[in-house]
Protein backbone atom coordinates (compact mmCIF):
# COMPACT_ATOMS: atom_id res chain seq x y z
CA UNK A 1 0.00 0.00 0.00
CA UNK A 2 1.16 3.63 -0.56
CA UNK A 3 2.86 5.35 2.32
CA UNK A 4 1.07 8.87 2.80
CA UNK A 5 0.72 10.89 6.03
CA UNK A 6 -1.58 13.64 6.66
CA UNK A 7 -0.16 16.93 6.26
CA UNK A 8 0.78 18.34 9.93
CA UNK A 9 0.38 21.84 10.83
CA UNK A 10 4.49 22.74 11.57
CA UNK A 11 3.04 25.66 14.30
CA UNK A 12 1.24 22.59 16.11
CA UNK A 13 1.97 22.27 19.49
CA UNK A 14 4.58 19.15 19.94
CA UNK A 15 3.91 15.94 22.78
CA UNK A 16 6.66 17.26 25.03
CA UNK A 17 8.57 19.45 22.73
CA UNK A 18 9.96 16.44 21.50
CA UNK A 19 8.99 14.20 18.14
CA UNK A 20 10.37 11.09 18.29
CA UNK A 21 10.68 8.62 15.19
CA UNK A 22 12.51 5.25 15.95
CA UNK A 23 13.27 2.61 13.51
CA UNK A 24 14.88 -0.77 14.26
CA UNK A 25 17.57 -2.31 11.68
CA UNK A 26 19.37 -5.10 11.60
CA UNK A 27 19.21 -5.11 15.36
CA UNK A 28 20.52 -1.14 15.32
CA UNK A 29 17.96 1.32 17.20
CA UNK A 30 18.17 4.62 14.87
CA UNK A 31 16.28 7.69 15.80
CA UNK A 32 15.65 11.31 15.58
CA UNK A 33 14.51 13.51 17.66
CA UNK A 34 12.75 16.89 17.56
CA UNK A 35 14.00 17.70 21.03
CA UNK A 36 15.75 21.35 20.95
CA UNK A 37 19.53 21.76 22.33
CA UNK A 38 18.72 25.02 22.85
CA UNK A 39 20.58 27.81 22.22
CA UNK A 40 24.54 27.82 22.62
CA UNK A 41 24.72 24.22 22.30
CA UNK A 42 26.95 21.90 20.26
CA UNK A 43 27.55 18.94 21.77
CA UNK A 44 30.85 19.05 22.02
CA UNK A 45 33.22 21.02 24.23
CA UNK A 46 35.65 20.50 21.92
CA UNK A 47 36.13 21.76 17.74
CA UNK A 48 37.00 18.61 15.86
CA UNK A 49 35.58 16.40 12.54
CA UNK A 50 32.82 14.15 15.01
CA UNK A 51 29.08 13.26 14.91
CA UNK A 52 29.34 13.97 10.82
CA UNK A 53 25.51 15.10 9.42
CA UNK A 54 26.30 16.16 5.61
CA UNK A 55 29.25 15.87 2.76
CA UNK A 56 29.29 17.44 -0.06
CA UNK A 57 31.69 18.68 -2.69
CA UNK A 58 32.76 22.14 -4.15
CA UNK A 59 32.14 22.35 -7.73
CA UNK A 60 34.25 25.52 -7.26
CA UNK A 61 37.49 23.74 -6.23
CA UNK A 62 36.31 20.40 -5.86
CA UNK A 63 37.25 19.85 -1.83
CA UNK A 64 34.69 17.94 0.52
CA UNK A 65 33.26 20.12 3.22
CA UNK A 66 32.08 17.81 6.12
CA UNK A 67 29.24 19.42 8.68
CA UNK A 68 29.45 18.26 12.13
CA UNK A 69 27.83 19.09 15.59
CA UNK A 70 30.40 21.59 16.48
CA UNK A 71 31.39 23.04 12.76
CA UNK A 72 31.77 23.02 8.94
CA UNK A 73 34.89 21.58 7.98
CA UNK A 74 36.85 21.52 4.55
CA UNK A 75 39.29 18.41 3.60
CA UNK A 76 42.14 18.58 1.23
CA UNK A 77 42.90 15.72 -0.48
CA UNK A 78 45.68 15.12 1.85
CA UNK A 79 43.74 14.50 4.66
CA UNK A 80 43.96 18.25 6.07
CA UNK A 81 40.86 19.56 8.02
CA UNK A 82 40.08 23.00 8.89
CA UNK A 83 37.06 24.53 10.52
CA UNK A 84 35.70 27.10 8.27
CA UNK A 85 35.71 30.57 9.20
CA UNK A 86 36.59 29.59 13.00
CA UNK A 87 32.99 28.89 13.37
CA UNK A 88 31.56 26.49 16.02
CA UNK A 89 28.22 25.76 15.22
CA UNK A 90 25.88 22.60 14.96
CA UNK A 91 25.23 21.74 11.27
CA UNK A 92 22.74 18.98 11.70
CA UNK A 93 21.96 19.12 7.77
CA UNK A 94 24.43 20.37 4.82
CA UNK A 95 24.54 20.21 1.19
CA UNK A 96 26.49 22.07 -1.92
CA UNK A 97 23.86 23.90 -4.38
CA UNK A 98 26.77 24.98 -6.32
CA UNK A 99 30.41 26.57 -6.27
CA UNK A 100 30.90 28.36 -2.77
CA UNK A 101 27.27 28.03 -2.41
CA UNK A 102 25.66 26.33 0.37
CA UNK A 103 22.96 25.45 2.46
CA UNK A 104 22.37 24.15 6.02
CA UNK A 105 20.56 23.62 9.32
CA UNK A 106 21.26 23.18 12.76
CA UNK A 107 21.42 24.91 15.94
CA UNK A 108 23.41 28.05 16.83
CA UNK A 109 26.81 27.76 18.77
CA UNK A 110 27.77 29.14 22.03
CA UNK A 111 26.95 33.14 22.12
CA UNK A 112 25.41 33.16 18.79
CA UNK A 113 21.93 33.38 20.12
CA UNK A 114 18.49 33.37 18.44
CA UNK A 115 16.20 30.13 18.62
CA UNK A 116 17.37 26.93 19.05
CA UNK A 117 16.74 25.35 15.48
CA UNK A 118 18.11 27.38 12.60
CA UNK A 119 15.54 26.62 9.76
CA UNK A 120 17.24 26.86 6.99
CA UNK A 121 20.59 29.08 6.66
CA UNK A 122 22.44 29.94 3.49
CA UNK A 123 26.24 30.47 2.30
CA UNK A 124 27.10 32.56 -0.90
CA UNK A 125 30.73 31.99 0.23
CA UNK A 126 32.08 28.99 0.95
CA UNK A 127 31.04 28.87 4.61
CA UNK A 128 32.54 32.11 5.63
CA UNK A 129 29.14 33.84 6.51
CA UNK A 130 25.77 32.43 6.82
CA UNK A 131 22.29 34.49 6.40
CA UNK A 132 18.71 32.70 7.74
CA UNK A 133 15.99 31.93 4.81
CA UNK A 134 13.41 30.42 7.00
CA UNK A 135 11.47 28.51 9.75
CA UNK A 136 13.89 29.55 12.19
CA UNK A 137 12.89 28.01 15.23
CA UNK A 138 10.32 25.59 13.57
CA UNK A 139 12.48 23.62 11.64
CA UNK A 140 15.88 21.23 11.96
CA UNK A 141 16.45 19.99 9.06
CA UNK A 142 18.42 16.31 9.29
CA UNK A 143 18.61 15.84 5.67
CA UNK A 144 18.61 18.54 2.80
CA UNK A 145 19.03 18.27 -0.79
CA UNK A 146 19.03 21.37 -3.54
CA UNK A 147 18.24 19.94 -7.28
CA UNK A 148 16.18 20.94 -10.17
CA UNK A 149 16.29 24.69 -8.36
CA UNK A 150 13.67 23.11 -5.16
CA UNK A 151 15.25 22.88 -1.96
CA UNK A 152 13.93 19.47 -0.32
CA UNK A 153 14.46 18.75 3.49
CA UNK A 154 13.40 16.36 6.29
CA UNK A 155 12.39 18.47 9.12
CA UNK A 156 13.08 16.05 12.04
CA UNK A 157 10.91 18.41 14.53
CA UNK A 158 7.89 17.08 12.42
CA UNK A 159 9.33 14.14 10.66
CA UNK A 160 7.71 16.37 7.55
CA UNK A 161 9.16 15.76 3.88
CA UNK A 162 9.01 19.72 2.55
CA UNK A 163 10.05 21.34 -0.91
CA UNK A 164 10.45 25.11 -1.35
CA UNK A 165 11.06 26.38 -4.26
CA UNK A 166 12.64 29.74 -3.25
CA UNK A 167 13.63 28.47 0.38
CA UNK A 168 11.23 31.09 1.77
CA UNK A 169 8.08 29.36 1.73
CA UNK A 170 7.61 25.59 1.90
CA UNK A 171 4.85 22.57 1.16
CA UNK A 172 4.81 19.72 3.02
CA UNK A 173 4.38 16.40 0.94
CA UNK A 174 4.41 14.10 3.83
CA UNK A 175 5.20 12.46 6.45
CA UNK A 176 6.27 9.31 6.55
CA UNK A 177 9.08 8.04 8.79
CA UNK A 178 12.10 8.01 6.69
CA UNK A 179 15.85 8.12 7.96
CA UNK A 180 17.34 9.86 4.06
CA UNK A 181 16.48 10.82 0.82
CA UNK A 182 17.41 11.24 -2.52
CA UNK A 183 16.37 13.25 -5.45
CA UNK A 184 16.81 12.21 -8.87
CA UNK A 185 19.27 13.99 -11.20
CA UNK A 186 16.54 13.55 -14.05
CA UNK A 187 13.12 14.64 -12.67
CA UNK A 188 12.17 16.22 -9.93
CA UNK A 189 9.13 14.17 -9.22
CA UNK A 190 11.28 11.19 -8.24
CA UNK A 191 12.44 10.62 -4.42
CA UNK A 192 14.49 7.84 -2.75
CA UNK A 193 13.69 7.30 0.82
CA UNK A 194 14.92 5.05 3.63
CA UNK A 195 12.58 3.74 6.03
CA UNK A 196 12.59 0.71 8.72
CA UNK A 197 10.31 -1.43 5.69
CA UNK A 198 12.60 -0.65 3.39
CA UNK A 199 13.37 1.34 0.08
CA UNK A 200 10.54 3.91 -0.48
CA UNK A 201 10.01 5.76 -4.42
CA UNK A 202 7.93 8.66 -4.59
CA UNK A 203 6.86 9.57 -8.32
CA UNK A 204 4.61 12.77 -7.31
CA UNK A 205 7.52 14.70 -5.67
CA UNK A 206 7.34 13.30 -2.36
CA UNK A 207 4.00 13.30 -1.48
CA UNK A 208 2.84 9.26 -1.77
CA UNK A 209 5.65 6.51 -1.12
CA UNK A 210 5.83 3.05 -2.43
CA UNK A 211 7.76 0.10 -1.65
CA UNK A 212 10.56 -0.67 -3.82
CA UNK A 213 10.72 -4.30 -4.26
CA UNK A 214 13.32 -6.42 -4.03
CA UNK A 215 15.61 -3.29 -2.28
CA UNK A 216 18.09 -3.99 0.58
CA UNK A 217 17.51 -2.12 3.55
CA UNK A 218 19.20 0.62 3.96
CA UNK A 219 20.40 3.45 5.78
CA UNK A 220 21.78 6.17 3.53
CA UNK A 221 21.26 6.78 0.15
CA UNK A 222 23.09 9.50 -2.58
CA UNK A 223 21.90 9.77 -6.19
CA UNK A 224 24.72 11.47 -8.32
CA UNK A 225 24.05 10.88 -12.45
CA UNK A 226 22.63 7.47 -13.57
CA UNK A 227 23.57 5.60 -10.00
CA UNK A 228 22.63 5.51 -6.69
CA UNK A 229 24.86 4.56 -4.04
CA UNK A 230 23.58 3.27 -0.76
CA UNK A 231 24.62 1.79 2.34
CA UNK A 232 23.38 -0.53 4.85
CA UNK A 233 23.62 0.17 8.71
CA UNK A 234 26.57 -2.11 9.40
CA UNK A 235 28.07 -0.04 6.15
CA UNK A 236 27.76 -2.51 3.44
CA UNK A 237 27.30 -0.29 0.20
CA UNK A 238 25.46 -0.99 -2.55
CA UNK A 239 24.53 0.69 -6.01
CA UNK A 240 21.95 0.75 -8.59
CA UNK A 241 22.02 2.23 -11.93
CA UNK A 242 18.08 1.44 -13.06
CA UNK A 243 16.34 3.86 -10.37
CA UNK A 244 16.27 1.80 -7.53
CA UNK A 245 14.89 -1.76 -9.47
CA UNK A 246 17.75 -3.70 -8.83
CA UNK A 247 20.45 -3.40 -7.28
CA UNK A 248 24.47 -4.75 -6.64
CA UNK A 249 26.35 -5.27 -3.82
CA UNK A 250 29.68 -3.41 -3.84
CA UNK A 251 31.91 -3.21 -0.67
CA UNK A 252 31.91 -2.25 2.95
CA UNK A 253 32.78 0.66 5.01
CA UNK A 254 33.14 -1.60 7.46
CA UNK A 255 31.69 0.86 10.22
CA UNK A 256 28.38 2.11 10.84
CA UNK A 257 27.74 5.15 8.28
CA UNK A 258 26.83 8.74 9.82
CA UNK A 259 27.11 10.77 6.23
CA UNK A 260 27.15 9.63 2.29
CA UNK A 261 27.57 11.91 -0.45
CA UNK A 262 28.62 10.75 -4.47
CA UNK A 263 29.82 12.59 -7.15
CA UNK A 264 29.44 12.33 -11.40
CA UNK A 265 32.61 11.05 -11.61
CA UNK A 266 32.08 7.88 -9.38
CA UNK A 267 33.79 9.26 -6.45
CA UNK A 268 31.91 8.31 -3.16
CA UNK A 269 32.37 10.13 0.58
CA UNK A 270 31.18 8.63 3.66
CA UNK A 271 31.60 9.55 7.09
CA UNK A 272 31.93 7.38 9.70
CA UNK A 273 32.96 7.53 13.69
CA UNK A 274 36.44 8.85 13.85
CA UNK A 275 36.72 9.43 10.13
CA UNK A 276 36.16 10.03 6.22
CA UNK A 277 36.42 7.29 3.81
CA UNK A 278 36.25 8.50 0.12
CA UNK A 279 36.22 5.66 -3.04
CA UNK A 280 37.07 6.60 -6.39
CA UNK A 281 35.23 3.25 -7.99
CA UNK A 282 31.71 3.70 -7.31
CA UNK A 283 31.40 2.32 -3.68
CA UNK A 284 33.67 -0.58 -4.58
CA UNK A 285 36.51 -0.05 -2.46
CA UNK A 286 37.67 2.89 0.00
CA UNK A 287 40.69 4.78 1.41
CA UNK A 288 40.74 6.76 4.62
CA UNK A 289 40.27 10.62 3.75
CA UNK A 290 40.54 11.78 7.01
CA UNK A 291 40.92 10.28 10.74
CA UNK A 292 40.77 11.56 13.88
Amino acid sequence: MPAQAPRANRNAVLLGGLVLVVALVGGILFFTTGEDDGPGSTGSNEAGIAHVHGLGVDPKDGALYVGTHVGLFRVSENGAASLVAGRVQDFMGFTVVGPGHFLASGHPGAGQGGPGSLGLIESTDGGQTWQSLSLAGEADFHSLEARHGLVYGLNSLTGEFMVSQDGQTWDTRSQIPMADFAVSPDDPEVVLATTEQGLMRSDDGGRIFEPVAASPVLLLVTWADATIVGVEPDGTVHASADDGQSWQQRGSLDAAPQALAATDAGEVFAAVEGAILASSDGGRSFTVRYTD
